[in-house]
């Protein structure tokens, strides 16, 4: 696979997964090894659990958006870099409901084997935006003065 194609099939997973919800077709590209890692969660996932955290958050944010600001290949790895938006209708990962549309920045390793099919996923979350666009105060907030 190109890497043209490799980046289409990353950029579909996300389209499938996260904005339409459409989670058995975009296992259909995951590798029977596939693993999920993210700074918001304790544990690697395996395919069923990275669709039961796809329907959490969606289920959380029922206008969930991921777009895909950036993506590059190097060899049979694919980084995104990426928006996600919406509102929290109900409380995710620790944090309150609010009408407030939030803009949280992403970036996600992806690896891919020989076949282009998703080997590993690790994303990384800025929660430090998320801490600023709800107010809540953190150690690092209160360290930093703002420019």
């Amino acid at each position: 696979m190109s890497a043209d194609g490799r980046k289409k099939r990353v950029c579909n997973h996300i389209d499938l997964s996260w904005n339409k919800g459409r989670l058995a077709l975009s296992e259909q590209m995951q590798s029977k090894y596939f693993a999920y890692k993210g700074s918001l969660i304790g544990q690697p996932l395996n395919s069923a659990g990275f669709a039961e955290l796809v329907r959490n958050v969606r289920t959380a944010m029922p206008d969930l958006e991921v777009v895909v600001d950036e993506c590059i290949c190097e060899g049979h790895k694919v980084v995104t870099s990426s928006t996600v938006m919406g509102t929290l209708a109900t409380p995710l990962f620790g944090y309150s409901v609010t009408d407030k549309i939030l803009a949280i920045a992403a970036m996600s390793v992806w690896t891919l084997n020989p076949a282009g099919d998703i080997e590993e996923i690790y994303t990384l979350v800025d929660l430090e935006g998320v801490h600023q666009q709800l107010g809540i105060e953190t150690p690092l907030s209160t360290l930093l003065s703002p420019a």
